[in-house]
């Protein structure tokens, strides 16, 4: 009677530990650029800018996919960043760009965010940013703006969007060099997940 009742709570355990596993696939899923969005039928300075943020997010999404503390520890050297500080780092980028779009200052705020909340939050400001920029007809508008300085919108392609996409190619490295390489179902060619 004990082994059976060793096996049935051992059964009951594995499956409650599926549903979590698989709730928490299903959150994941649930975040923005899982997969790159359907591209726009025309081609305007506000569908390309949409497109390279968009780029971006499926980058970033699958360089910060399931990393555990051993990769959120990793840095090349002694004077680097860690990969959770390279997170950060693309958070911040990401507060840049969508305080872009939302006609914004920039406001240099000290926040305390898990890694968790740091990757949801920073897919949701490039989620608002590219949506934005999808539907503008004049990107110019959207300025960075640093107190009473406004920067053109041509410095965040070059500046912000163009740092965060290097950034994520070096947690791309950093999740190598410590053993948990990145999906290899992930195509970043056609922004698609194979089956």
């Amino acid at each position: 009677m004990n082994k059976f009742k060793q096996v049935v709570i051992s059964l009951i355990v594995v499956i409650l530990m599926s549903g979590m596993w698989s709730s928490a696939a299903q959150n994941n899923e649930k975040l923005p650029f899982y997969e790159v969005p359907e591209y726009s039928e025309s081609f305007t300075a506000g569908t390309m800018a949409a497109r390279m943020i968009e780029a971006l997010g499926f980058r970033f999404y699958w360089a910060t996919d399931s990393l555990t503390e051993k990769d959120l520890a990793y840095k090349a050297n002694v004077d680097g960043r860690t990969s959770l500080g390279t997170i950060q780092h693309i958070y911040d980028l990401s507060k840049t760009i969508v305080n872009s779009t939302l006609k914004k200052s920039n406001i240099n705020e000290k926040e305390d965010l898990s890694y968790s909340e740091l990757r949801s939050k920073t897919l949701n400001n490039l989620k608002v940013a590219a949506d934005i920029l999808r539907e503008s007809d004049d990107i110019s508008q959207f300025k960075i703006i640093f107190g009473e300085r406004e920067i053109p919108f041509w410095n965040q392609i070059n500046g912000p969007i163009a740092d965060a996409i290097w950034h994520c190619g070096q947690l791309s490295i950093y999740r190598r060099t410590t053993g948990n390489p990145l999906n290899s179902k992930v195509n970043f060619f056609t922004g698609k997940v194979k089956s």
